[in-house]
């Protein structure tokens, strides 16, 4: 035979004021449990929110941006931002002309000036 674990409980002293009280009875009484039950479960639910992902203050700004619905104006602007952008990226893949050639002269050919 397995021998159980004996759990041990220690007394808890908490002060609550009249409306806590009010709230603590009003719970007890809807979930047919003691007060003690109604803080332990208390206890138990605040652990798993606080352990849970979608808790997380960074998580829960996903789908925000779905929930907002924008105009055409403000869609057509960010694909004009983005072309831009795109643009100017391209823009600069391209190497700047050396000062030294000359525009419609064949490549290596200089004229030299009269002295």
């Amino acid at each position: 035979m397995t021998r159980r674990r004996v759990r041990e409980a220690a007394p808890l002293q908490v002060y609550l004021v009249a409306d806590e009280r009010d709230r603590l009875e009003r719970l007890a009484d809807q979930l047919d449990a003691t007060k003690s039950d109604v803080i332990r479960r208390g206890l138990l639910a605040l652990e798993r929110e606080l352990q849970s992902p979608t808790s997380h203050p960074a998580l829960r700004l996903i789908g925000i941006a779905d929930a907002e619905k924008p105009g055409l104006a403000a869609i057509a602007a960010a694909r004009e931002y983005d072309q831009e952008i795109g643009e100017g990226e391209e823009a600069s893949w391209i190497p700047p002309a050396s000062p030294h050639t000359r525009r419609g002269s064949a490549k290596g050919t200089k004229k030299r000036r009269a002295r």
